[in-house]
């Protein structure tokens, strides 16, 4: 809607101009601003009960599957390093068992790979048997 700045204009006959009749309350009509911006209050509530609603219900659940996403991922990822650490490791001291089987001189085609197998299965033996005796008293609590 237009405003005018002055007085509404009439017409040589006295009649009141289109603009000035636009801006003017109509009879019998309150002409307060509160009930003419219903519409815009109704969205702006409906817009915020909508967001407060999807805030409470679609918060949760996208921090859920974030969680379930990102912990699958580190899960994957924490096996492959275990994986490749045990490789390393057994490699590493199959190298190093295979020079002091040489220098000892008792080297035999094979043996620092078992040794190496042996000492690693030892090794991961040891500490699943350690979390399970941990994990037995602390369910027995």
């Amino acid at each position: 809607m237009a405003e005018t700045l002055g007085p509404p204009s009439t017409s040589p006959v006295g009649a009141v101009s289109a603009t000035a009749a636009a801006t003017a309350p109509a009879a019998g009509r309150p002409s307060t601003t509160a009930t003419d911006d219903w519409p815009n209050q109704a969205a702006d509530t409906i817009v915020r009960v909508v967001g407060s609603v999807r805030d409470r219900t679609t918060g949760p659940a996208v921090s859920a599957a974030r969680a379930l996403v990102y912990g699958t991922l580190a899960a994957i990822l924490g096996t492959t390093a275990l994986v490749l650490l045990s490789i390393l490791v057994v490699r590493g001291l199959v190298l190093a068992l295979d020079g002091l089987l040489e220098a000892l001189d008792i080297d035999e085609p094979g043996r620092a790979t078992w040794i190496a197998h042996l000492l690693v299965g030892l090794v991961f033996t040891l500490g699943g048997l350690a979390l399970w005796r941990k994990g037995r008293t602390a369910t027995a609590d």
